[in-house]
């Protein structure tokens, strides 16, 4: 994924096929984070269980939003426009914010699923097919957050179109 333009509030990438169709695939896996795993503090606080559906209404409303915007950025008939070698595709500053939070959920959702290891996990032979795609949906999750970490932070320079 190459960074092409930045200007202000806009971002325009070059993707190639194959980085489209991750970036797809990765999007569409959204929400990961499982509702049990945002929990109030241990402690006994006065009307807890009230509190935590409350919590959990919220969230729930939130990743339903979000769900629905995934969606409809996928389905923009001109978000993704068809060239060599690829597609093209631009974002705003606000988009790209949210996109990192939804990348976010992918990659720590991916992690609790491969068991919240300690160490970065690896392919090892004999892994189960759903922990090989959680392993790969981490990778390309992270992937993504970087490079629009990047292009946001100034760290990534447009390059030649």
């Amino acid at each position: 994924m190459k960074l092409l333009r930045a200007e202000a509030d806009q971002f325009e990438f070059e993707m190639r096929v194959g980085e489209q169709v991750r970036l797809r695939q990765v999007l569409q896996r959204y929400p990961l984070v499982p509702a049990s795993h945002h929990r109030l503090s241990h402690g006994q606080l006065p009307q807890s269980v009230e509190n935590q559906q409350l919590l959990d209404e919220a969230l729930q409303n939130l990743r339903e939003e979000n769900r629905q915007q995934v969606v409809s950025l996928l389905n923009e008939p001109q978000r993704f426009l068809k060239c060599e070698p690829g597609y093209r595709a631009t974002f705003t500053r606000g988009e790209i914010e949210w996109l990192l939070q939804v990348f976010n959920d992918v990659r720590v959702g991916s992690w609790i699923a491969l068991g919240s290891p300690d160490e970065p996990p690896e392919f090892k032979p004999g892994m189960s097919a759903q922990a090989v795609l959680h392993l790969a949906t981490m990778d390309l999750a992270a992937f993504f957050e970087l490079c629009f970490l990047s292009a946001v932070s100034g760290d990534l320079s447009p390059g030649p179109e």
